[in-house]
């Protein structure tokens, strides 16, 4: 039996995701044996972040101020929106060097199983963010390549089929099933690159 404490962190450390028992216990006596000042830098570290890190109040990006890097950058082509699950996919796309638009950060993605609906992601900031800039004329479908995230940008497409915009998804080349954080630059990039079109934008009369 570990002591109260010795169990409660890896208890703690056991919640984190993809973390299983046996990890909890490494990570656990990792830090029992490192020197205090190690440890004492993670815990800094968690806290500060916990403290200062907050959500950009335009794309909803991790920033530690009101508007994120990307948005407070002029530089920036303000005619694109690119839309990604989470903050992580930001990077990832960052990372390609193929894209200079904004981003929209949606928190999730539609899964009706687990109770998640529109409501529940960030389709109502978006919709208030295009109504309000006349200028964005594209928005690049990103979220991941699988049934959530199919199913997600096949909804924004019809929710925005009248809108006036450009609504486009990633190209193939990335497998279908994975993640954006886990894909190389050079497919990430590519599929930027040769992205196709779900709506013109075009309204019917």
């Amino acid at each position: 039996m570990y002591t109260q404490s010795v169990q409660t962190l890896i208890d703690e450390l056991g919640r984190l995701p993809g973390v299983g028992p046996k990890s909890a216990q490494r990570i656990a006596f990792y830090l029992l044996k490192a020197d205090p000042e190690s440890a004492l830098r993670l815990s800094r570290a968690i806290v500060k972040c916990k403290e200062v890190v907050k959500f950009c109040t335009s794309c909803f990006n991790l920033s530690e101020d009101e508007l994120c890097e990307i948005c407070s950058d002029p530089e920036r082509d303000q005619n694109t929106i690119c839309l990604v699950e989470e903050p992580r996919d930001v990077i990832a796309i960052e990372k390609t060097k193929e894209y200079r638009g904004l981003y929209h950060v949606l928190g999730g993605t539609l899964n009706p199983i687990d109770g998640v609906g529109p409501d529940r992601i960030r389709l109502k900031e978006l919709l208030a963010r295009l109504s309000s800039n006349a200028a964005i004329h594209e928005v690049i479908v990103c979220t991941n390549p699988n049934l959530e995230g199919e199913a997600t940008a096949l909804y924004v497409a019809r929710l925005l089929a009248d809108s006036g915009i450009t609504i486009s998804r990633l190209a193939n080349g990335l497998p279908v099933g994975g993640d954006l954080e886990y894909a190389d630059e050079l497919t990430l990039g590519r599929a930027l690159v040769g992205r196709h079109v779900l709506s013109d934008g075009s309204r019917e009369h």
